[in-house]
Formats: structure tokens, sequence, C-alpha cells
């Protein structure tokens, strides 16, 4: 029997909730790829129908079972299992988690689906806020069409984010959270990318420099693929853990994203937070300067 490599189970002691973004997605991915690739489902149980998208619950349960896993990738803040019958996305959303246990192991409270895999494991999705959704479909972009680029991509090069950014006007938070003009950001590494850059969240998209928009898109790839090596971020809520239940490392070197009122780690002064469009912003307000 595999297990995957336990981890102390840690969140960072702030009072907040997040939804997972692309290095919490792409670390669940990755673990399910090691184990669910090449297994057939076997079995479905749905306990809460609403956390079925598309087709039906009742199509749903009769099209997947005896389905067998190809692969397992991410698009933006989506889990893509390729099935070798169309192609099962989740959506974790505020509270979704997706693990690989043996079937053996005790039912948890708030599981919303359970696939039973040939191997006599299966893989569960449990959601206490019931946001989370799943979707069986003949093609991902029947999904995903609507996402931007992938922002960790090897072919998503400076001349494309610069190219992206010609006729934006908006202020930069809100659209580094738009999922059309990049993928997977959300909340938390928006803010660290920002601070990371040197720019302030209410700096508006055509106000930046070639300089500064060079420095956004090195900061953007340098934040993501530093919470993907520190397996994402875990908040105080332990809302996301990976595929094994456990906890990400990143909220250890988080620099701004909840720490109002806290030092900034390169100058001391205290982080601040504004809300736009009902999101919040962290900053710190002499590093970030408007």
């Amino acid at each position: 029997m595999w297990n995957l490599k336990s981890r102390p189970k840690v969140g960072l002691g702030w009072g907040l909730r997040a939804m997972p973004e692309l290095p919490e997605v792409e670390t669940v991915a990755s673990d399910l790829r090691a184990h669910l690739t090449g297994r057939r489902i076997v079995g479905v149980t749905v306990n809460w129908q609403r956390s079925i998208a598309r087709p039906s619950h009742e199509e749903f349960i009769q099209q997947v079972i005896g389905c067998q896993v190809r692969s397992v990738s991410r698009r933006g803040k989506y889990i893509v299992i390729e099935l070798d019958r169309g192609y099962l996305l989740v959506h974790l959303k505020m509270s979704g988690r997706l693990q690989l246990v043996p079937a053996m192991q005790p039912l948890d409270t708030h599981l919303r689906v359970v696939f039973d895999l040939d191997d006599g494991h299966q893989l569960r999705f449990q959601d206490t806020r019931k946001f989370g959704r799943l979707y069986l479909v003949d093609d991902p972009h029947q999904v995903t069409a609507g996402l931007g680029p992938e922002p960790l991509a090897d072919n998503f090069t400076l001349d494309d984010f610069r190219e992206l950014l010609v006729r934006r006007t908006g202020r930069l938070k809100p659209l580094l959270l738009n999922q059309s003009f990049l993928a997977g950001l959300g909340n938390i590494y928006a803010d660290e990318s920002l601070f990371a850059a040197g720019l302030h969240p209410l700096r508006k998209a055509d106000s930046l420099t070639l300089a500064e928009q060079a420095l956004l898109y090195r900061a953007i790839r340098t934040v993501l693929s530093g919470a993907v090596a520190g397996r994402g971020t875990t908040l105080s809520d332990g809302g996301y853990t990976d595929a094994a239940g456990q906890a990400g490392t990143f909220q250890h070197r988080i620099a701004v994203y909840g720490r109002t009122g806290k030092p900034c780690h390169r100058c001391q002064t205290p982080i601040e937070r504004i809300v736009l469009g009902g999101r919040s912003a962290h900053y710190c307000p002499v590093c970030q300067v408007v």
C-alpha cells in the first residue's frame, strides 16, 4: 500500500479563509497523478447532488463508472482528470479537498462524492461549504475556455505578458484576480506578487513602465514557483491540504497577505489592508507606493 510522504499539519495563525489557488491545485494534481493514473473507477457515491455541475448526478454516475484514468493535470484552479471516456474536472472553490485514501479509512464528515477504485482505494471529495463543483465533459475547454494564459507555462514570455496589459486600464489587484487575464492567481499570490514587484494594488495597469511590467512578470512567476515548491499555503482555517491531508508550508514565507498591522519584513512599517471590489488587498505603504 502506497503512502504519500507525511508532513506536519501546521497552518498560518490568522483568521483567514482563501480559495486554493494555482500552487495548491498544482500540488493536489501532482499528488494524484502519481497514484491515480491507470486506476479504473468501479463505483461512485454522490452524497450532495449539487456538487455535480454537469451532467445530472444520475448521468454522472452512469457515465463515470468503468472509466480508466489516463492522466491528471491542472488548468487554472481546475484539477483535470483525463479518462478513457471524457474528462473529470474538479474545482475545489473555498473548502474542497480531493484525497486518495484506502477504502477502509473511516469516512470524513462533509464527504460529498466518493469514487471507488479498482485497487481498493477511494478518491474522496470533501467540501465543508459545498461550493466545490465536479464536471464530466467530452472536452475540458467546455469548462475552461474563458481562462487566460498559464503564468508558469514555459512558453509564457514577458512579451506575452506585456501584450495582455495592452488596453488594460484597471487597478492591478482586481486585474490579477481576473481569471480571463491570467489563470490561477487569487488573493494570496496577487498580494505577494505585487509586494515582490514593489507595486501598490491601486496602481493602474496602464501606468506601468516597461521596467515595472518586467518586475511584475518576474514576481508573479517567482512567487508562484516558490509556493508550488512549498506545496501551497495553509491558513489558520486549515481549509487547504494536499491529497494526503497534509498542510502546505508557504505560509511561513508570506510577506503581506493577512499580516495587517504587522511589520513589513523589509522596512518594519505596519502592513495595511484595503478593500477593492469586495476583495481585500494587503500591502506595505512604504515599499509599495501608489
